[in-house]
């Protein structure tokens, strides 16, 4: 009933053709990563998908379709800035993905497109203080356009290989401690005074309620009986 494409791999950005033609086939073939063991996924019942991108631009002629085929959706726009930082590199310019998202609001409506500023990362030049001013610069742009903006704190240490490849690119991350984290929930929470999102945490255990600030549902049924009740 609900396809979440995917967090495996930005289906949107480099995959959208060859997902509306297995739209039109009606089933695709997934291989475990692992043992390379095939399933099938069929799209006769599916009702909704969760797309996952950093860059929707090139799904986004294919909507109409998706419309006509009663399809629902919403995405789940990473959308981070950092350009001066090298941290993204072959991404689209950030001014060209932000009118990307600004677009594809109006196109669908602000509530369909969740902000993802995931993850937060602190490096030798990269502090609280400067995310903070990265947020809110990125937030006064964007505040019209989405309801909900989600977050995570990066954890380096946890994924060796994501250290290894930043050490190459001649980057010193550094993990939050939880000082640091409250610090920025805080900052956050102040600047939404102006903007009125919803502000959730993503995979994160430290509990920042007393900050206004829940924890968040990727795949989130209580928006997805929103959108069916918006759509009737």
């Amino acid at each position: 009933l609900i396809i979440s494409a995917s967090r495996a791999t930005d289906i949107p950005a480099f995959y959208s053709g060859e997902l509306m033609r297995h739209l039109e086939q009606g089933w695709v073939e997934k291989v475990n990563p692992f043992n390379g063991k095939p399933s099938w996924v069929s799209f006769a019942r599916a009702r909704l998908f969760v797309f996952w991108t950093k860059n929707p631009r090139p799904l986004m002629a294919h909507l109409e379709t998706l419309d006509r085929r009663g399809l629902n959706y919403y995405f789940q726009f990473t959308l981070n800035n950092y350009e001066e930082e090298g941290l993204e590199p072959g991404l689209p310019p950030l001014g060209e993905r932000i009118a990307t998202f600004i677009e594809l609001s109006d196109r669908i409506g602000p509530d369909k497109v969740i902000w993802r500023f995931d993850p937060l990362i602190l490096t030798d030049t990269l502090d609280v203080d400067t995310l903070l001013k990265k947020l809110s610069a990125m937030g006064n742009l964007l505040n019209r356009y989405t309801r909900r903006l989600v977050f995570s704190f990066a954890d380096i240490y946890d994924y060796a290989k994501v250290g290894r490849n930043l050490a190459r690119a001649g980057i010193r991350p550094r993990e939050f401690d939880e000082v640091e984290m409250r610090k920025l929930a805080r900052g956050l929470m102040e600047l939404n005074r102006n903007w009125g999102l919803e502000i959730k945490t993503c995979a994160e255990t430290i509990p920042l309620s007393a900050c206004g600030i829940a924890h968040n549902r990727c795949v989130d049924d209580r928006l997805i009986a929103h959108l069916n009740r918006q759509d009737k």
